[in-house]
């Protein structure tokens, strides 16, 4: 009887947030291809960029981990800047910030539900909705993945997204 009455309360709670749900999903799913690009593409790659007028691969990277820390800083109630793009370039310390800086925003997601995700946070010079924060978040990284698929292409690489599963 106990594990019947334990069983109907997990599927309870798996039907609960369903907003927040799909919105950590989609970012499990961003960070996933944000990194595989960062460790797919040779470090000798980093410094490429397609067009003068562009940030280079590392630089992309860099911008990434700074702006997770930018949203996820928000949707906490905190501010945390950071200058990761300005300041580190190789490979390996880029990958190293982007876990960190990935590491911070999971506690964000991992606290949003979708009544908290009504709450009203300061962002920028206004508010917004802590949902709609973190979802910013996800829209601003799909956008830079695609950056880095383009990058990854150009270089003859498949990107993570589309490989062979």
């Amino acid at each position: 009887m106990k594990i019947l009455l334990v069983m109907a309360s997990l599927c309870v709670l798996q039907a609960q947030n369903p907003m927040s749900k799909e919105t950590k999903q989609l970012y499990t799913t961003v960070k996933g291809y944000i990194l595989k690009s960062a460790e797919k593409m040779p470090e000798a790659n980093y410094a490429f960029k397609p067009s003068p007028d562009v940030r280079n691969f590392g630089a992309i990277l860099g911008h990434l981990a700074d702006d997770q820390y930018f949203f996820c800083s928000a949707a906490k109630g905190e501010t945390k800047e950071t200058k990761i793009e300005k300041e580190v370039i190789s490979k390996a310390a880029l990958i190293a910030e982007l876990n960190q800086a990935f590491a911070y925003c999971d506690g964000a997601y991992d606290a949003l539900t979708d009544a908290k995700g009504q709450m009203m946070m300061k962002f920028g010079k206004g508010e917004r909705t802590m949902s709609g924060i973190l979802n910013f978040n996800v829209a601003h990284d799909f956008e830079h993945y695609g950056n880095l698929i383009t990058y990854l292409r150009i270089k003859g690489l498949v990107p993570p997204s589309s490989e062979k599963q």
